[in-house]
This record gives C-alpha cells, sequence and structure tokens, in this order.
C-alpha cells in the first residue's frame, strides 16, 4: 500500500494530463511549445541544478553506472535477439528495438527519482541518466540505421555526435558534474532562479506525457507491442537488478538507476522512428502501452525495494 500511494500523484498528473487535452485545456498547438519549454530549459535546470550542488565523492557510485550500463546494452541486445528469432518485419525491426530499450528519463525517470528519494536521488538519478541517454541514444539510432529502408534518411557519426552534444539533458548533467568536481558554488541569485525555474519541470513533463497519450494507437498495435513492453517494463529492471544484487551495491545508491531503467519508452522514439523510416505507428502505441502500464510496473519495482531495501 505504501509502495502504491508513493507513486499515485505521479499517475495521477499523468491521468490529469490526459482528461485536460481531451476536454481542451491543453490544445495541440500547446503541446510542441509546451514540451520544447520544459525539454529545453526546466528539465536542464533541475538536473544541472541538483548536481552542481551535490558531492561526487559521495553521490556517485561508479559500479551503479557500468551495471546499469551494462543492464540496457543487455535489453537491447534480447530485442534485437527477438527480432532475429522471428523474422520481424525490417521496417518494425529497428523500432521494436528502440521501443525496448530507450528510455523517458527527462519526462519520467527524473521526476519519479526527485518526488521517491529526494534531492539525494534526484542527484544520482541525474548523473546515471547523463551517460544512459548517450548510450540509449547511440544504440538506437544505430538500430534504426540498420534497419531503415533503402533511400530513407542516415546520420553519419558526426552528425550523431552533433545531435548528443545537443541535447540539453545530457549538456546539463556534464555541466553539473564539472562544476560539482570543480567545488565552485553557484551565486546566490543563479541558485534561486535555476530552482525555480526547475520546479517547473516535474508537474509539466507528467502534464504532457499524459496529453499525449493515444488510446487508439494502442488498439490498433496491441499484439506487435506485447515484446516490446516486456522487454522495457520486465525485463531491462529485472536485469539491472540482478546486476546490482550480484554486485553487492549498496541499495540508496542503485534505485536511482532501477528507477532510470524500469522507465517507460521515450517520447522522442517516435521522432527518430519517423527520421530514419521506422514503423511510426508501433512507436506510437509503444510509448502510449508503456506510460500506462509502467503505473503496474512502477508499483511492483518499489514494492520490491519497499520490502527488501527499505526504501
Amino acid at each position: 500500500m505504501q509502495a502504491l500511494l508513493t507513486i499515485a500523484p505521479i499517475f495521477i498528473l499523468i491521468a490529469l494530463g490526459y482528461f485536460a487535452h481531451q476536454r481542451g485545456f491543453i490544445p495541440p498547438e500547446f503541446l510542441g511549445p509546451a514540451n520544447r519549454l520544459t525539454y529545453y530549459f526546466a528539465i536542464p535546470a533541475m538536473v544541472f541544478h541538483a548536481i552542481s550542488q551535490a558531492s561526487l565523492k559521495q553521490d556517485f557510485n561508479p559500479g551503479v553506472l557500468v551495471t546499469t550500463l551494462g543492464a540496457a546494452v543487455l535489453a537491447y541486445a534480447a530485442a534485437w535477439l527477438y527480432c532475429r528469432i522471428r523474422h520481424i518485419p525490417r521496417h518494425r525491426s529497428g523500432s521494436l528495438i528502440q521501443s525496448a530499450g530507450h528510455g523517458n528519463l527527462g519526462y519520467i525517470g527524473l521526476p519519479f527519482a526527485l518526488y521517491i528519494l529526494g534531492d539525494a536521488g534526484l542527484v544520482k538519478a541525474g548523473i546515471i541518466s547523463g551517460f544512459l541517454m548517450i548510450l540509449q541514444n547511440v544504440i538506437s539510432t544505430t538500430a534504426l540505421q540498420a534497419y531503415a529502408t533503402p533511400g530513407e534518411s542516415r546520420t553519419r557519426p558526426k552528425s550523431l555526435f552533433r545531435q548528443l552534444l545537443g541535447n540539453p539533458v545530457i549538456v546539463a548533467s556534464l555541466l553539473g558534474i564539472g562544476v560539482s568536481a570543480s567545488g565552485l558554488s553557484l551565486p546566490p541569485v543563479l541558485h534561486r532562479t535555476l530552482n525555480l525555474l526547475g520546479g517547473l519541470a516535474s508537474p509539466m513533463a507528467l502534464l504532457l506525457i499524459g496529453a499525449s497519450i493515444s488510446f487508439g494507437a494502442m488498439r490498433r498495435e496491441l499484439r506487435p507491442i506485447l515484446s516490446s513492453l516486456l522487454i522495457k517494463l520486465i525485463l531491462l529492471p529485472a536485469i539491472g537488478l540482478s546486476l546490482y544484487l550480484f554486485f553487492d551495491l549498496p541499495a540508496a545508491d542503485f534505485l536511482p538507476g532501477l528507477i532510470l531503467l524500469a522507465c517507460p519508452t521515450a517520447t522522442v522514439a517516435y521522432i527518430m522512428a519517423k527520421e530514419f523510416g521506422g514503423d511510426t505507428d508501433f512507436v506510437v502505441a509503444a510509448i502510449s502501452a508503456s506510460t500506462l502500464l509502467s503505473a503496474l510496473s512502477f508499483f511492483i519495482w518499489i514494492s520490491l525495494a519497499t520490502h527488501f531495501f527499505a526504501l
């Protein structure tokens, strides 16, 4: 019950976003600008502010970072193997692989870590997410390129590198790590400004996620997306938790990583699938279904954490 009460406000906000969109309070023309505001300003401000104020010696565990990245690689490999064994059509394979591994770290993972684990959890999640986002983007882009139909857009390594450097959350994470490592303190005015702007990130991100849910896409693609849902919401966090326990990592350090691994499919997966000629209908359905089902999967993983690790 405690785990349910812990995650309930997050999904109440997501549900509120959906109903607000249906009733016209969040019109379609508002989604684009609001997404850009949240993605380029609010979330980076929240991440940079949290990490820059932290002590890397206390808040950074290299073992957790390595095992989290390792779990992600294994999940991508499982999705690729499934496509090979089941002979999934080429245009859908890249989208399935991406949907099974590309988590919504910025809009779901970081707000979730902040709400459940507090500022200390956000710091650890922010550090891990910077590296995990790089890995996700590289593998997802590679998979989409590998299965792209002839004549579709292909990104060169230099272009991919520029895209990674242009990711505001990655940049905010790296800058925050740099400030923290240097021992510098933010000026009071900047500190308060970032605190105010970062406070917008969690509620706005969750409302926008709710407004983007498509039940129509889920109904049309329900059976095809089951495999990606199982890998994303069950197999990936299970691999991560197994690795954390195998290497006897502290729960306080690995719980932020577990939350990131349990995130539903990222909304940016649709943009990437469209760019590389992937199956966009499949991706929209995977994003919507995984977001809704993550209420159950998060409940399971948080319940396990609460029971065994006294979260």
